[in-house]
């Protein structure tokens, strides 16, 4: 009897290490209208500029701004947010904010000596690379 219920215990314990290994999944599933990283980071790149706008003109709407990005790329807003969140959680929207600096360095380039006396200044970069 105490061997048969030795061989339970190890078939139990088998049974559970197996499903603690197979049921781990991911924690968000894929966005039906996943936003591809490159289009992602000319998005947040125009974004930046659009909210710098706002700093420049404190009186005027960043939400109309943010609209009006959305719509030149033709992106909706909630593809745009499901997209966010799945690059958040997979970890990869830093690589996406990085490429996205680039390409407003390749804008403006005054933004590029911006970013260095940042880097100079405070031995950090700006808010938009952390």
């Amino acid at each position: 009897m105490e061997i048969n219920n030795q061989q339970i215990m190890k078939k139990l314990i088998f049974i559970f290490v197996m499903l603690c290994m197979f049921s781990c999944g991911d924690y968000i599933d894929k966005p039906k209208n996943l936003i591809e990283p490159d289009k992602m980071a000319e998005i947040l790149a125009d974004l930046s500029i659009t909210d710098q706008a706002v700093i420049v003109y404190p009186n005027k709407n960043l939400e109309a701004g943010t609209r009006f990005v959305l719509k030149a790329h033709n992106i909706k807003s909630q593809d745009f947010i499901e997209s966010f969140k799945y690059y958040v959680i997979k970890d990869k929207m830093k690589d996406i904010a990085e490429d996205a600096q680039k390409i407003v360095v390749k804008k403006d380039p005054k933004a590029d000596q911006y970013i260095q006396d940042k880097l100079k200044k405070n031995g950090s970069t700006p808010v938009f690379n952390r």
